[in-house]
């Protein structure tokens, strides 16, 4: 096993090196040995602990494994899609690499299906909304190893001095009681609208509560819709009526600066629970189902491991990505990151943490959304519309119909 690790702005310069000198990819060696590579990312911030996750997790996997020889190398985030891009452009792109749903739509051309390569045990066992987070035209695009929750979190001590002694469970709910917030000084709900926060933690949810999908099944913008105008009429009547903080709607400053840190928020599902905590106090800390209009629904990411198409050994990849994501194997990983299982199989993670506890509850009730090549930059002409809405400079049918407008040329079918 051999680990290689790319750190700061002489990533991309190093990744472009190795590229040039040798293939990233595996194959067989003359001795009858395989050899794979697998690119990582570091999900657990620890550096420390994060590698001994995979040191300790490839020992075990080539001791019974040993025809089969893995190395591993870490990239940062940053330029992460022009590294992989420039690889697999040169054929010498890894066997093995992890990847989040819009990725998976923008590589699928790229990525060697694993419906006869993983078990249809270890399929069986996806939940079912984490399988659909990474099927595109029925193949299933990668091996999942963790997912995320955004449900929605409330502020107890809020609740208490604005007099509100329900917490909410519809836009309805939300509505009646925003006049008691604002009277108090505070905001019924932290919506950040800057250019900065991705739309999967903003508006997206509320578009699926609502019915709405960002693109329809057949890639065209799906937003543009009645059900993508109700619910940027519900946000942006709660910001004209001042029950959204102004601050927000354009800037992104620190946690520590804003309204949620200064208690000023009632609820939020943009936010995690460990995010809020430390401001809230932990007791204050209310989990809850997500908001519901016409459906339950909150966003979760799904990380997974996909094997490239020039891949030379993909069976053994395969195995690998299994074995790396099985429910006992995983477990460690996903604790130190603080994300949740997606094995329907498996035990509650967080059975002794009051608030991930509650949270990991909700992980069934998300999505990623619709799987399409063009999410990120249909985000990008989205939002600044959004945004305009918010601010009362255009109306929300005009606004979504400008950014449908915007959109279309962007679309990759």
């Amino acid at each position: 096993m051999r680990v290689s690790k790319f750190t700061g702005v002489a990533a991309g310069i190093a990744a472009a090196t190795l590229l040039a000198g040798c293939s990233a990819g595996g194959g067989s060696t003359p001795s009858g040995e395989q050899d794979i590579t697998v690119w990582l990312y570091p999900v657990i911030a620890d550096e420390a602990v994060h590698k001994d996750f995979w040191d300790t997790t490839i020992a075990a996997f080539e001791k019974d494994n040993k025809d089969v020889n893995v190395k591993y190398e870490i990239f940062p985030w940053a330029n992460r899609d022009e590294s992989l891009q420039t690889a697999i452009a040169a054929g010498k792109g890894p066997d093995l690499v992890y990847l989040v749903p819009d990725q998976l739509a923008a590589y699928q051309k790229s990525i060697l299906p694993l419906n006869d390569l993983l078990s249809e045990e270890r399929q069986g066992d996806l939940l079912p909304n984490v399988k659909t987070s990474v099927t595109i035209d029925g193949d299933i695009l990668g091996a999942p190893v963790l997912t995320s929750a955004q449900p929605l979190i409330c502020n107890a001590a809020a609740f208490e001095a604005a007099g509100v002694t329900e917490y909410p469970e519809t836009w309805d709910d939300i509505i009646e009681m925003a006049p008691k917030f604002t009277e108090k000084g505070m905001y019924a709900l932290n919506y950040p609208a800057s250019a900065e926060n991705t739309l999967n933690l903003t508006y997206y949810p509320l578009l699926w509560q609502a019915g709405g999908e960002v693109f329809t099944k057949d890639g065209d913008v799906g937003f543009d819709s009645k059900a993508g105008e109700q619910a940027l009429t519900f946000i942006t009547d709660l910001a004209e009526s001042g029950a959204l903080d102004p601050e927000a709607l354009t800037t992104n400053v620190p946690l520590e600066q804003t309204a949620i840190a200064q208690g000023k928020v009632a609820c939020t599902w943009n936010n995690g629970v460990t995010e809020v905590a430390p401001f809230w106090g932990e007791e204050n800390v209310k989990v809850l189902a997500p908001l519901t209009d016409k459906k339950t629904v909150a966003y979760g990411t799904v990380g997974s491991l996909s094997v490239l198409k020039g891949s030379k050994a993909p069976e053994a990849a395969a195995a690998f990505a299994e074995y790396a994501t099985s429910a006992d194997v995983i477990e460690p990983y996903l604790t130190a990151a603080g994300y949740f299982s997606a094995l329907s199989t498996t035990e509650p993670l967080y059975a002794d943490d009051p608030l991930l506890g509650e949270v990991e509850k909700y992980v069934p009730d998300t999505t990623v959304g619709e799987l399409n090549a063009s999410s990120r930059a249909l985000m990008g002409v989205l939002a600044p519309e959004i945004q305009a809405a918010l601010l009362g400079q255009k109306a929300p049918a005009d606004a979504l119909k400008d950014a449908a407008a915007a959109a279309a040329p962007l679309l990759k079918k």
